[in-house]
């Protein structure tokens, strides 16, 4: 087996709580292109997967793990009158200032893989700008060598262009690095890749659908540590 030299990871249900993030989010945007009206909110909520009045998203919603790309796509025709790239941007703002929460305290966890020498990556169906908001607000943009939105020029998940632009900033070839995800997007572009690939249970789905696309299933990113000092 192939030393672990890379490690890159999905952000959101990964590297940082799903629902404590987009439940907000969803919310707020919502409300914001329904002008305050609750019951077109709820009622343009059911198009992505959300319900207003639990504050949850359905297990299949796009949001999960589409592009913004394909979430305005779903949302475009609630909105005959405003242009896409507005509601585009819209959705970027709000993702912005969604709060984060992250999964475990992230600066030690990254700290000590960084001491293991490993090069760390981040790939993401968010945007490039609201993802580096996310990484600056919590500190710990510098602890990566790599970060990648949807729109950076690579494509998005489950596609593995994202994850082959990581090794070749690195140099590292694939085989040695870890896809760590908590959507069955992740861990099929890990496999796309041929990449290891480790599944965290802090987004919305569960362990029996990550299971079949994992090398590994953990609590949270957490974890790692313990599971690398078992690939030897």
């Amino acid at each position: 087996m192939s030393p672990i030299k890379g490690m890159i990871f999905d952000k959101d249900g990964t590297l940082f709580d799903f629902a404590a993030t987009w439940e907000a989010w969803a919310e707020a945007f919502l409300l914001r292109v329904c002008k305050g009206d609750r019951a077109r909110a709820s009622e343009v909520g059911s198009s992505i997967g959300f319900d207003l009045e639990t504050g949850s998203f359905d297990r299949d919603s796009i949001v999960i793990a589409g592009t913004p790309g394909e979430v305005v796509a779903a949302l475009a025709p609630q909105f005959p009158e405003i242009r896409q790239d507005a509601l585009l941007e819209i959705l970027n703002e709000e993702a912005e200032l969604a709060p984060q929460a992250q999964a475990v305290p992230l600066a030690p966890l990254l700290t000590a893989l960084r001491d293991r020498g490993l090069r760390l990556g981040v790939a993401t169906n968010d945007a490039h700008a609201p993802a580096l908001a996310h990484l600056n607000g919590a500190g710990v943009a510098d602890f990566f060598d790599f970060i990648a939105g949807f729109d950076s020029g690579h494509g998005g998940k489950p596609a593995p262009g994202q994850l082959l632009a990581f090794c070749d900033a690195t140099g590292l070839d694939p085989h040695t690095v870890v896809m760590v995800g908590d959507s069955t997007h992740d861990l099929r572009a890990g496999r796309a890749a041929n990449m290891r690939t480790v599944a965290v249970l802090t987004g919305l789905a569960d362990a029996a659908a990550l299971t079949p696309f994992a090398d590994a299933v953990l609590p949270d990113i957490g974890h790692l540590p313990a599971w690398m000092d078992t690939q030897v």
